[in-house]
């Protein structure tokens, strides 16, 4: 259990090491950076490398932005292998639901609790 948690630890922190090495080195904003790492996890994710790094780093490889993109693909590989071409449509949709569900709940809730400032 240790070793599974050391190694989400240090997966899940190279992932934001990337990250912050893209925001500072680069001339990158922080939503081109997120959209890179998306397309990055679907990729990866759909030729099958992604899943390895989920078998080994568990939590640490799923909880970032990347492993949204990964998700993605994993959707619409099963939903193909269920539904055929339809499944390019469904299988994002219903792989992710719960999560995006889970943000838009908590962003919700959160507009309810604070008061919004102008900028």
């Amino acid at each position: 259990m240790l070793l599974m948690c050391l190694k989400a630890f240090v997966v899940g922190g190279l992932i934001c090491v990337i990250g912050q090495l893209l925001i500072d080195i680069t001339k990158l904003t922080p939503a081109k950076i997120l959209v890179l790492f998306v397309c990055l996890g679907v990729l990866l994710g759909g030729i099958g490398i992604y899943d390895k790094l989920v078998d080994f780093a568990g939590a640490g490889a799923t909880i970032p932005i990347i492993g949204f993109g990964n998700a993605l693909a994993a959707g619409v590989r099963d939903a193909i292998k269920e539904q055929g071409f339809v499944g390019v449509l469904t299988g994002p949709l219903s792989a992710c639901a719960g999560g995006v569900t889970v943000a838009i709940l908590s962003g919700l809730a959160v507009a309810f609790v604070t008061k919004p400032k102008d900028k």
